[in-house]
């Protein structure tokens, strides 16, 4: 068993190195030839917050802040390494120093103030109400009484609508990115939403099926946000370059190309079923090949984990099977959201270090795939007869080698199905960790609509595409299981 437990901790640190290394070889770094040597600051911003931060059709994430940052970091001379995350993640992950910065059209308000420093602001917003564009009943805030309203957690449209709901009696639901928010006022759940005003403008130009009935509420300025005296050379840095920036007209031409006319220009040509295939697919792809990746390389540290806990769960001894009944209650009785939330932002948190969304992913899926392994192979191991045990150990046989040239062999003949479904629900499970900025096949639909506002075609085109990965996984696990049952046929 020490053997087995140094192997299996020497595989999780070189593989863990490994993932590390490529989450940071594939960050796209901003160099500045004046740049100093390893002065790379790590910046988090959103994902679906058209038109500051999306992805363009060729995958590059662009928008306001996107380009305002390079355009200051090229004028200051600092290199970045930007981290999409979603807004709450972003702010998370700078709240737990995961980052040095995030630029997310973040609201300056006397309560974030508390935890964070901003740049001067660098956009003044408001908040506008938005309802669908078929919708004629909806004029004014009067007309909410009794309704529902979508607002997405953390803007200012939210808490403009937490502000003035008791006032004109409607209820608010909640969400995490305004695609979503947007899709449940045009779908009917809620008939109205709030939102930031420049964000709403632009989904109109962009056919989001929405249209503005109220003027613009007076709303916070955006800001550059960094830890609470923390990177106040970066803050700087800001500030200066965006002073630079609107006295040499970049930062007009800037807002123009986002918010003026040509913002019209940027629909999607072909928004047919068959035009987004062809535009989204290279984005897509590369999201299906993380997923497989993420799902691969969970399942092995899992298999280990599995294999150490299942034979911990059926050992004779009360203390070992204590600890494995341990493990496994605590990664199945927790759901696993909150899991990748507890081991990205607070484990790095209490131990105070850094952690890549990937490793983060691959350990939390790795834990709790491990934990239903486990299972599995106390549930095989107990399948088998009992007077097998007895036999292998009536000839002279230790307990360890009974188990493993006895019980186990037969045990795998059983587990291999259930091996195989637990295969597809970790490729499934991997769409959870979209929470925390990983851009597997679910979070690439979610930030191509964040673009296109296709969301009908766009999730059909996703929920194709897992169909398609997991029948071909359920195809392979039942031919597997009939020469499993053919082999085993044969041999008696």
């Amino acid at each position: 068993m020490k053997r087995i437990g140094f192997g299996f901790f020497t595989i999780i640190f070189l593989l863990m190195m490994m993932i590390s290394g490529c989450s940071q070889s594939n960050s796209s770094n901003q160099k500045h030839p004046n740049a100093k040597q390893g002065q790379t600051y790590t910046i988090a911003t959103d994902v679906t917050f058209a038109p500051f931060e999306f992805k363009d059709e060729s995958g590059e994430y662009v928008g306001i802040d996107m380009e305002l940052l390079k355009a200051i970091a090229e004028d200051q001379g600092f290199k970045y390494e930007m981290k999409p995350l979603g807004f709450n993640a972003a702010v998370q992950a700078l709240e737990s120093k995961q980052v040095d910065g995030v630029i997310a059209g973040m609201s300056i308000t006397d309560e974030r103030q508390k935890k964070f420093d901003f740049s001067k602001p660098y956009f003044d917003s408001g908040v506008v109400m938005a309802i669908a564009e078929t919708n004629k009943e909806i004029k004014s805030y009067k007309d909410l009484k009794g309704k529902k309203v979508a607002v997405k957690t953390g803007t200012e449209g939210a808490a403009f609508a937490d502000s003035i709901k008791d006032k004109y009696g409607f209820k608010t639901v909640s969400f995490d990115d305004s695609a979503n928010m947007y899709d449940d006022v045009k779908g009917g759940n809620t008939v109205a939403c709030f939102d930031d005003y420049p964000v709403i403008a632009y989904g109109t130009t962009q056919h989001n099926g929405l249209k503005m009935v109220t003027d613009k509420e007076k709303g916070a300025s955006y800001g550059f946000a960094v830890s609470k005296g923390q990177n106040k050379e970066l803050l700087e840095k800001f500030n200066a370059g965006l002073e630079n920036l609107k006295a040499n007209g970049k930062y007009d031409q800037l807002m123009n190309k986002y918010l003026g006319k040509q913002a019209q220009k940027s629909v999607e040509k072909d928004t047919s079923f068959f035009g987004l295939v062809k535009s989204s697919m290279p984005s897509l792809m590369h999201g299906l090949w993380l997923t497989i990746e993420l799902t691969v390389i969970s399942l092995i540290f899992a298999s280990i984990l599995g294999l150490i806990f299942g034979f911990m769960r059926v050992s004779t001894k009360k203390v070992i099977r204590a600890i494995g009944l341990i493990y496994v209650d605590i990664f199945r009785g927790t759901p696993l959201l909150v899991q990748a939330f507890f081991i990205y932002f607070g484990i790095p948190t209490a131990l105070d270090f850094r952690m890549s969304a990937l490793l983060a992913g691959v350990i939390t899926l790795s834990l709790n795939a491990g934990a239903y392994m486990a299972e599995i192979v106390r549930g095989g191991i107990q399948s088998v007869d009992k007077g097998q045990m007895e036999a292998a150990r009536s000839l002279g046989l230790p307990y360890g080698k009974s188990m493993m040239k006895v019980i186990l062999p037969q045990a795998v003949r059983i587990m291999i199905p259930s091996i195989i479904n637990q295969f597809v629900m970790t490729l499934k499970d991997t769409s959870i960790l979209s929470i925390i900025g990983i851009a597997e096949l679910t979070q690439s639909g979610k930030i191509i609509i964040a673009r296109n506002f296709e969301s009908f075609k766009i999730w059909l085109i996703v929920a194709i595409m897992y169909f398609i990965i997991i029948t071909i996984l359920t195809k392979i696990s039942n031919r597997l299981e009939r020469r499993i049952r053919h082999g085993k046929v044969k041999s008696n």
